[in-house]
């Protein structure tokens, strides 16, 4: 992998430099951050193009196993920690005056924890290191999500691209429909998945085992802290909650935008003993945008990544016969927020591609 490559996914700290300059200068450049994830890198997605290159096979093993790309997910971890203790605080100050600060400062903030946070947690948690696992729960911790570490593990990866999965939009479905079943079926299933755990470990449901009940108390936990910590008779008690849980929910509505982006439309077929066929890289929409992939750790080769989970980043690969999304997360985001643009702009290219590629290439992946 090029030195240009490898240093490209430190750019993702430019994303919360952005928030913390938009909150010094004040003003509307509190929305200096969102600028630049939806115009700017969408710009920019569109002038460098694609990047399909991928990291030669006799070289997959020794690039992941590289220290410097789980050092910058690492360094991530803490890092959002500190970046939502400091967002906490900036809301104390008093310096954010008017409603349009207001509302930019929280969607930059968002855009962090979630559009980048999210991601970084996403990656940790399908690694088999404790460490990694552990770090990945902190980080939705800070985001009132961490029931994603069950949910999307043991139940979207398993049930994905069939009617089971909440997390995988049907074909007509708005994301505002979308965002309500992932969101409040997805948590009631990872509430039913460790539950099944427990019963089977012989383990009570209605104790400290329960991922889920520790998973429920933590997040106020962390946020009672840091009330604690910077609270000032100058502005009212419930500032920094409002705020913590306000952010946390942008930050989860982008992660649910992006499923929804990732899976629309598209069914595993069903074999005649009523079971699926195995997931493979025609199951996800897939991205190969250089640029918004830097900001991702290259999330947006979705369909590797579901074909070969346990896979990192740095080596995921671009599968030609995925459908291919015409551009990257942040202008697929800006046109599935209008349905119908949304429908006229997929519907076909899904048609095209299950009638090219799907209906006849399934068997290459079996």
């Amino acid at each position: 992998m090029t030195y240009l490559k490898r240093l490209g996914f430190f750019t993702a700290f430019i994303l919360p430099a952005l928030t913390a300059i938009g909150y010094y200068a004040g003003g509307t450049w509190n929305w200096l951050a969102i600028g630049f994830v939806f115009i700017l890198i969408t710009f920019i997605d569109f002038w460098i193009g694609l990047d399909t290159r991928n990291v030669p096979s006799d070289q997959v093993s020794i690039v992941s196993e590289e220290f410097y790309y789980r050092f910058i997910t690492y360094v991530w971890t803490y890092f959002q920690v500190g970046f939502v203790i400091w967002s906490c605080y900036a809301v104390t100050t008093g310096k954010l005056t008017t409603w349009y600060e207001w509302i930019g400062f929280t969607i930059s903030v968002g855009l962090v924890t979630g559009g980048i946070g999210i991601t970084v947690a996403h990656e940790l948690g399908h690694k088999k290191s404790k460490l990694e696992q552990l770090y990945s729960q902190v980080i939705l911790m800070t985001v009132c999500y961490m029931h994603f570490f069950i949910e999307h593990n043991r139940g979207h990866h398993v049930q994905v691209a069939t009617p089971a999965d909440p997390a995988t939009a049907r074909k007509g479905e708005n994301v505002y429909a979308f965002w309500f079943r992932s969101v409040f079926v997805g948590y009631a299933h990872a509430w039913q998945l460790e539950n099944e755990s427990l019963t089977r470990q012989g383990l009570s449901v209605f104790s400290w085992h329960n991922r889920m009940i520790r998973y429920l108390l933590l997040p106020g936990l962390f946020c009672a802290a840091v009330i604690v910590l910077f609270f000032t008779p100058l502005v009212p008690w419930y500032t920094i909650p409002v705020f913590f849980f306000t952010q946390s929910i942008i930050a989860f509505t982008l992660l649910e935008l992006v499923n929804y982006i990732e899976h629309y439309g598209i069914v595993r077929k069903q074999k005649p003993n009523g079971e699926y066929e195995r997931v493979n890289p025609l199951h996800s929409w897939n991205a190969s945008h250089l640029i918004s992939n830097f900001f991702l750790f290259q999330l947006q080769r979705h369909s590797d990544h579901h074909a070969n989970a346990i896979k990192r980043y740095q080596v995921l690969d671009h599968v030609d016969d995925s459908p291919q999304l015409p551009f990257g997360y942040p202008a697929m985001i800006l046109i599935a927020l209008v349905p119908p643009l949304w429908f006229r702009f997929m519907h076909p290219r899904l048609a095209a591609w299950q009638k090219q590629v799907y209906l006849q290439h399934t068997s290459k992946f079996s």
